[in-house]
């Protein structure tokens, strides 16, 4: 027997749940960051309370629609997309202190603010604070007091501890290459050549190198994860090419080399004593970023505060480098390669600060690219002597004819710190490169 009734509110979701699904064959922004496994996800159709479910109290997905199957079961949150997004990312809306943590997250899963258009919100700041104020709290979290609170006497107790270590990770450390460089070339300058002194080269390099490591480990240079083999060979060759390379590649033109070509050790000095203002502009960077985040209201708003800093700060460091290279020029005598040297300078430091935040594959290519270059010119000055390859030299040594053998490092890697500059100003300007490397 059928039995007829009236139709009620019950019947409505029906009579618009074909149109939600003719859309279905587009990619859905919703479904796509809130996750196959999210509630959201689960349920394409609307919800109990069709297209005012954004304006209602059922939107809200937290409690069973009337009508539905009984106490236990919950409404469909299809209508709440909002949800569907917490419950993909639960584990960061309960840990974090704000909004804009939530939101440098959901920056740095590729959420834009036309995506959070159809979360029905207008940027992803607002999605955030939504998300934010959604999670449920504990009633000891509500009867604690803030975080912000416990802070305060958290400084006093630990500031013995503290300035040992800002003065060992911000001083001391960061001053260790350019005093061992600076003594490596004072004992060179009183040693007899033989072996001994060549023994003592090796010693003095390799202990500056490891004085460059420490640095590297400890304070605002330290990445999360260690570069890669590609970021250390590629690095060592510009550092050794800085030194070695532009005597090397003038004697080859010249046919040679039949004898030891002259070393550049005023760039050496002035490149090991720059790791003290590297390390000092990095801090600059990171703790002004961080401090524009507590106190920025939006991911743009933080954007534009970043940018003038990362520029600043690297504006800073080549004055300071340059300063430096002078000095070291003046004191030993022979004039420093300012072009290369300040060029490498600026290259080392934005893939450094990209690496240590987060940023793995520009830097790669970046210093891969400007190391090949350099390798590429020296093997084809050297392959043009084989013959019938006289042709593989002409470009070398017309530049080196025109601007002199410094011009193949100093164009190799300005146009790589170019480049990386116009990649690390968007990366290092987001929210995302500033948060717990747990959230990116």
């Amino acid at each position: 027997m059928t039995t007829h009734h009236a139709p009620g509110p019950l019947d409505a979701p029906s009579r618009h749940a074909q149109p939600a699904r003719t859309g279905s064959a587009e990619p859905d922004p919703v479904r796509s960051l809130a996750g196959p496994g999210a509630p959201g996800a689960l349920y394409a159709g609307p919800g109990p309370s069709g297209d005012t479910a954004a304006g209602s109290s059922a939107g809200t997905g937290d409690s069973p629609a009337q009508g539905s199957g009984g106490p236990g079961t919950a409404a469909p949150p299809g209508g709440d997309p909002v949800k569907a997004l917490m419950h993909r990312h639960r584990e960061l809306c309960a840990r974090a202190v704000d909004p804009l943590e939530i939101a440098a997250a959901l920056e740095a899963h590729g959420m834009t603010d036309r995506t959070a258009a159809h979360f029905r919100h207008r940027d992803v700041f607002s999605l955030a604070e939504e998300m934010y104020a959604r999670v449920p709290r504990h009633s000891s979290d509500r009867s604690a007091p803030p975080a912000s609170a416990h802070a305060v006497p958290e400084p006093v107790a630990g500031a013995a501890a503290a300035g040992p270590s800002r003065l060992l990770t911000l001083v001391l450390l960061p001053a260790l290459p350019g005093v061992l460089c600076a003594g490596l070339l004072a004992g060179l300058a009183q040693a007899p050549p033989g072996r001994a002194r060549t023994l003592a080269v090796v010693a003095g390099v390799l202990a500056v190198l490891s004085a460059v490591q420490l640095c590297l480990r400890h304070g605002p240079l330290r990445s999360p994860r260690p570069a890669g083999v590609a970021v250390r060979l590629a690095t060592l060759w510009l550092l050794g090419y800085a030194v070695l390379g532009d005597g090397l590649l003038d004697a080859a033109v010249r046919g040679g080399p039949d004898r030891p070509w002259p070393v550049d050790t005023a760039t050496a000095l002035g490149l090991a004593l720059a790791m003290w203002p590297a390390v000092l502009c990095a801090r600059l960077f990171t703790g002004g970023a961080r401090r524009r985040l507590a106190r920025s209201r939006g991911l743009g708003e933080f954007a534009a505060a970043t940018r003038p800093l990362l520029l600043a700060s690297l504006t800073c460091y080549l004055a300071a480098l340059a300063g430096l290279l002078a000095l070291a020029g003046g004191v030993l005598g022979a004039p420093p390669a300012l072009g290369g040297a300040g060029a490498l300078g600026a290259l080392l430091l934005l893939a450094r600060l990209l690496l240590v935040h987060g940023h793995r594959a520009t830097p790669t290519v970046a210093l891969a690219t400007a190391a090949g270059v350099e390798l590429a010119v020296l093997c084809s000055v050297l392959a043009s002597r084989l013959p019938g390859c006289g042709f593989l030299a002409v470009p070398a040594e017309t530049l080196i004819e025109v601007c002199g053998a410094e011009a193949v490092p100093t164009l190799a890697c300005a146009v790589a710190a170019f480049a990386l500059l116009g990649r690390a100003v968007p990366a290092l300007s987001r929210a995302s490169a500033h948060t717990d490397p747990g959230t990116r």
